[in-house]
């Protein structure tokens, strides 16, 4: 019997179509661009805003007294949240500021990576003993407070914001865990995270494991340590990549770990709001193409991660096993304004080979295996090590 293990998870954001790495992490990354919006005159139903601030100043009672910074926010917010997009924020010059940090190796916050699910702020992992492991934060929590506040009107980058903050500070979380009914609150020390996104281990029987738990500029050469150490020590073996509760990260790194396994075609193609299409196609640096494999995923698998499951399946490389991945399968794009604040949105929808969205929809793995809330095994690692002993062939 396999005992259940406690899945390693992802950390943080980080920049250029991924999220940026800061304190919590979300599961998403954004391309940040600083180069103004075009001058081009907007539609004639703008016109409004401009004249109800001319009224407004001209005959409301406290027109002496309107703050014209507070009100136009309110105006860029009212714009962002009419949209059809879970993504859509304004962030103040501060937010803006700390957002658009690259962070390498580590970063100070609580080590978790947030989404958003059924319109709610959601712990999509927290990092392996991380404070927020640590402090009982759990997979598929919901964020219903931040320090007493609520989240109900709260966009998933401000929640980030107001969670992150420098090692030896609290924040105090009012969280509702899976099958519970009564919220607690947990107060969560910060610390300095380590980002650490790849572990390796020889299994009996030959099998290889690999936990990948985010992709980040680093993951395709500890993947290829893992498989160069794999590929030593045996001379019939089979592999299980381990994606789940894998949140995602940068698009490159995803695309370089994929091209280990696919030398040829495509990994994923994009379209944009014009229908324009993007395609990533295999780099071909690699050279793993010819014994068995099995990937696991699980609920919490989002963004890069089903990007690599979808490139996998469309190419028939490895059996999916596992639940229905998360469905965050957008590109978003952090965009600065004159007064150094900044708003945050999608530009494009990601796609498998085949032509699966991903954005909504998810990854639904070839064989679906659930793990039942009272079990103490492992069962979809049982069934991926069944699958493998079934599809063993030597390879040289």
């Amino acid at each position: 019997m396999i005992q259940i293990k406690k899945l390693p998870l992802l950390s943080a954001v980080a920049c250029t179509t991924l999220v940026a790495l800061l304190s919590l992490a979300c599961a998403f990354e954004p391309r940040i661009q600083n180069q103004p919006a075009s001058n081009q005159s907007s539609s004639g139903g703008f016109e409004r805003v401009e004249e109800v601030w001319k009224l407004l100043e001209e005959q409301h009672i406290n027109r002496n007294n309107l703050n014209s910074d507070k009100i136009s926010e309110a105006a860029i917010r009212g714009m962002l949240e009419s949209l059809d997009d879970p993504y859509a924020s304004f962030l103040d010059a501060e937010q803006f500021s700390m957002e658009s940090q690259d962070v390498h190796g580590s970063f100070e916050g609580i080590g978790a990576h947030v989404g958003i699910r059924d319109e709610k702020i959601t712990i999509i992992a927290p990092m392996p003993d991380s404070p927020a492991e640590k402090a009982g934060i759990r997979s598929g929590d919901i964020i219903l407070g931040i320090n007493g506040d609520s989240t109900a009107d709260t966009t998933l980058l401000e929640a980030v914001t107001k969670i992150r903050g420098e090692k030896g500070t609290t924040v105090d979380l009012l969280i509702l865990h899976v099958n519970e009914a009564t919220p607690v609150t947990i107060t969560v020390r910060r610390g300095v995270i380590q980002i650490d996104s790849v572990s390796f281990q020889l299994m009996p029987n030959d099998i290889g494991y690999i936990y990948i738990s985010n992709f980040t500029e680093n993951t395709k050469s500890e993947v290829e340590i893992a498989l160069k150490e794999f590929e030593e020590s045996t001379t019939s073996g089979a592999l299980v990549l381990d994606l789940r509760n894998n949140p995602g990260g940068l698009l490159n790194s995803v695309v370089d770990v994929t091209s280990l396994f696919i030398n040829e075609g495509l990994v994923l193609y994009e379209i944009d709001g014009s229908g324009a299409r993007k395609d990533w196609p295999s780099r071909r640096t690699g050279n793993h193409h010819n014994y068995p494999m099995v990937v696991l995923i699980n609920q919490f698998s989002a963004s890069a991660s089903e990007v690599f499951c979808g490139a996998l399946m469309d190419h028939q490389r490895a059996t999916i096993i596992g639940t229905k991945s998360f469905g965050k399968g957008s590109v978003n794009i952090l965009r600065s304004l004159s007064d150094g604040s900044g708003i945050y949105f999608t530009v494009a929808h990601w796609f498998t080979p085949n032509g699966t969205l991903i954005e909504g929809a998810g990854i639904e793995p070839d064989i679906v295996v659930d793990i039942p809330t009272d079990s103490v095994s492992d069962v979809q690692m049982e069934k991926a090590l069944e699958i493998l002993n079934q599809k063993r062939t030597n390879f040289g």
